[in-house]
């Protein structure tokens, strides 16, 4: 292996924090001095483009594709993601080499105006930037307005202090790693309020041919979270999952070591979903999480279904 070993990560707080507690993982598990490893920051299309939803702009894959360069011609060695950021279609040349322990899959709510959904006054308008979000608050809320909210945690938190929704909701993984959990008036159950494929999950991604550098990231796998993403992101495969989809669900190991899964697909309103369940082995992970969007897909509506293009 040739050093230094380079991290590439978008350049938001919460990204360079995952990255930073991938390089600290690489330095426990190896010995490596602390300047064998470093961060490369790269702004991405996803970052640079504010002004409309990501669903009109090409998807969550414009928060990689910059990276993605980076690494397939040699300008970083590995790549950090929030798991949920990562396309179904990794980019050729690439593999998924490590994912982290997953941390709390909830949704929070943070309230302005009050301090949960149910409480929010008729007609409260609530801001994010995701439609599973959007789709499950009106589902629960018909009366709300949900408009687009855009902008890195920070950034969201001030504009709800300005005034200018009533409530926002963001992941509670990634407050809580920028120390912002405090913020949180709400945390909704996963139940009712299914997360999005990979939430709360750190993926890592490198060179398919980078043998050294694979065998490195392999001693920070957790294996039941690699488990249970592989489910997720088979499902998400079979829907053909974009930004541009309403799609909720969760893989997660019983007591007995089986691996049950739960996902639906909801329209943009929030009036209509279809869901599928089941558990299989860990080692039919991508399986059953494939068998269940396939047989989610043949239930849903020809028109809910034309919405996913």
């Amino acid at each position: 292996m040739s050093f230094p070993l380079r991290i590439g990560t978008r350049g938001s707080a919460l990204a360079l924090w995952q990255a930073n507690r991938v390089r600290d993982d690489l330095i426990a598990a190896h010995g490596f001095a602390p300047e064998a490893v470093e961060i490369v920051a790269i702004a991405t299309t996803g970052d640079v483009i504010q002004d409309r939803p990501l669903s009109e702009a090409g998807g969550k894959g414009l928060f990689v594709k910059e990276i993605d360069e980076a690494l397939l011609d040699g300008r970083v060695d590995l790549a950090v993601h929030s798991a949920k950021d990562l396309p179904t279609e990794l980019a050729p040349g690439t593999v998924l080499a490590a994912t982290l322990e997953r941390a709390d899959v909830r949704d929070a709510v943070i309230g302005g105006a009050a301090e949960t959904l149910d409480a929010l006054p008729q007609g409260a308008v609530v801001g994010t930037a995701s439609l599973r979000r959007g789709a499950l608050v009106l589902r629960r809320r018909p009366d709300v307005t949900v408009v687009s909210f855009r902008g890195n945690v920070q950034t969201r938190l001030a504009k709800l202090a300005r005034g200018e929704v009533h409530a926002t909701l963001l992941a509670l993984a990634g407050i809580t790693r920028l120390g912002l959990e405090g913020h949180a008036t709400e945390l909704l159950d996963v139940e009712s309020f299914p997360p999005a494929l990979g939430q709360g999950a750190i993926a890592v991604t490198a060179r398919a041919d980078d043998d050294a550098t694979l065998t490195a990231l392999a001693a920070l796998d957790h294996a039941p979270t690699a488990a249970a993403l592989a489910c997720e992101r088979a499902f998400l495969a079979v829907l053909d999952g974009s930004c541009r989809t309403p799609i909720a669900g969760l893989a997660r190991l019983d007591g007995t070591g089986r691996l049950g899964f739960r996902g639906l697909v909801l329209s943009k309103d929030g009036r209509r979903s279809v869901e599928g369940a089941g558990e299989a082995s860990p080692a039919d992970a991508a399986r059953l999480g494939a068998d269940i969007g396939h047989e989610v897909k043949g239930r849903t509506p020809p028109d809910l279904l034309a919405a996913f293009g």
